[in-house]
């Protein structure tokens, strides 16, 4: 049992927490990140390149009515899992997240494997971001050596983080408030073309009803662009990674996440509809925006027909934006999670320093060692780095997954021991449904990600799309094996925040 600390032990560790800051010697995170950086940072999660660029060929696949379906559906199932991760996270705001939730509510060991894969998958991803924002820079550059301009991105993203956590915080905010103001000014100019006001004649709804629409092959269809509906949602349970180090993360998180089902339908929603108005299901550029080909980008068609001559220009910069904007929440996120995997013995100890202003430098460090190893690797091996990326692929929706097992098990432990659920700073709507709800359809979108492959017994094409489904595997069951872990029985299961984190929550008591 864990000895309980009165108020006045935490006043005084907190005090010295505060000298050790003063004199370079800070041992934790530092809350200074703002509610505004909290809920803008939640908001450009969910707005990336794939609402940019591969959004289209959602309805290119199901029809405008299949690709509606699809968004509101994963939609909803990201609602819940932020409500679930909201409980969570205002219970007990620390960096590690759902993997040290996954630790503490169902198993170390699989807080262990979740924690690991996840600073894997962030850190190539920073690595396939930096590629990507050189393509965007030889849009305008051509003649230019692509590799100057990553290492120059990564070096740019490498100080941002290096600095302060508000630094961070209000890159992310300027950087998402662009991405906001366009899908805005996208959807004031869309209607505008749909009812006749700044485009005649009127587009109006045909295209809902334009051949086979408004929905094209059945719930088969439905089913496979659930996986890129998955996708553009992917990044948005960054909003627990920020509340280890939020100010108020009592009131900014919840705040954040209450927000999350309106800007689903604000900014997907409305934008699927907008483009399923105005390009109908058969255009081959839904699809080809989907490859990367920015001067079809459906965002980029709606502002050429409104008149806008450099249309493509400006989206390449937008999408530019967006890619920066990932790379710098992917760098901050497996940062926090290679400090938070250290605080709780998962990793070298090393990796839990801070500088004197809360900056785990060293993970930082080991962060864009990887990310620049994996970069290296797409100039000499084209075919490493592709199994690289495909080992992070389904990553995102395996940490789901683990944000729905471990909020199911904390209610059930907390009712079970005789709390009530208005002891909660926040609580999630529709307990259990959520949850489970969550649970089986990330399942589905991760079993459904290749089922050619299965059908044609292609291994490869297998091992490719679900390598970092072993990946999991074995991290868990070697942790397990070697540590004998097992399931926490309910009873067990400490509800309140750990004492192991009591620096990182000494402020919010």
């Amino acid at each position: 049992m864990k000895a309980k600390i009165g108020r006045g032990a935490v006043s005084a560790k907190a005090a010295n927490q505060a000298k050790a800051a003063e004199s370079g010697l800070a041992k934790g995170v530092q809350r200074n990140l703002k509610t505004r950086h909290i809920s803008m940072i939640a908001l450009g999660g969910c707005i990336g390149t794939g609402l940019f660029m591969t959004s289209g060929s959602t309805i290119a696949k199901a029809g405008p009515g299949g690709g509606l379906v699809a968004y509101a559906a994963m939609g909803l199932m990201v609602y819940f899992l932020m409500t679930s991760l909201g409980e969570l996270a205002t219970n007990m705001p620390v960096s590690g997240s759902f993997a040290t939730y996954n630790a503490k509510y169902v198993d170390p060991a699989l807080g262990f494997a979740m924690g690991w894969n996840y600073w894997f998958n962030w850190a190539i991803t920073v690595a396939v971001d930096i590629s990507t924002a050189a393509l965007l820079i030889q849009y305008w550059l051509p003649d230019t050596p692509g590799w100057i301009w990553s290492l120059l991105v990564l070096v740019v993203i490498f100080l941002i983080n290096a600095l302060t956590v508000s630094a961070f915080g209000e890159t992310e905010f300027w950087l998402s408030l662009i991405k906001v103001a366009t899908v805005i000014i996208f959807l004031v100019i869309g209607f505008a073309m749909i009812f006749g006001i700044m485009f005649h004649p009127a587009v109006g709804f045909k295209n809902f009803t334009y051949k086979n629409a408004p929905f094209v092959g059945g719930f088969p269809a439905i089913l496979s662009v659930f996986l890129i509906a998955g996708f553009s949602f992917q990044g948005t349970e960054l909003i627990g990674v920020t509340a280890g180090e939020s100010k108020d993360p009592a009131h900014a998180v919840p705040k954040a996440i209450n927000d999350v089902f309106w800007r689903i339908l604000l900014f997907y929603i409305l934008s699927i509809f907008v483009i399923a108005a105005l390009i109908p299901y058969t255009s081959p550029n839904l699809l080809s925006a989907a490859d990367g080909n920015i001067a079809v980008s459906p965002f980029t068609l709606v502002f050429k027909r409104a008149g806008l001559a450099f249309a493509a220009s400006l989206m390449n910069a937008i999408v530019l934006t967006s890619v920066l904007s990932a790379a710098n929440s992917g760098a901050y996120a497996s940062t926090r999670m290679l400090y938070a995997l250290a605080k709780d013995h998962y990793a070298p100890k090393v990796f839990a320093k801070t500088t004197r202003h809360g900056i785990p430098l060293a993970a930082l460090v080991a962060t864009t060692v990887i990310s620049l190893a994996t970069f290296a690797s797409s100039i000499f091996g084209q075919q490493i780095y592709m199994w690289l990326v495909a080992a992070s692929g389904l990553t995102g929706f395996i940490a789901w997954i683990g944000i729905a097992l471990s909020h199911y098990r904390f209610r059930r432990a907390f009712i079970l021991q005789g709390h009530n659920v208005s002891e909660l700073k926040y609580h999630a709507k529709l307990f259990p449904l959520g949850p489970i709800l969550a649970l089986l359809l990330c399942l589905v979108v991760i079993g459904g990600q290749n089922i050619e492959a299965f059908v044609t017994w292609n291994w490869q094409e297998i091992g490719v799309t679900y390598m970092s489904v072993p990946l999991v595997l074995i991290l868990f069951f070697g942790y397990k094996i070697k540590h004998h872990t097992h399931l926490i029985p309910l009873k067990d299961i400490d509800v309140s925040p750990s004492a192991s984190h009591e620096g990182e929550l000494a402020d919010i008591r």
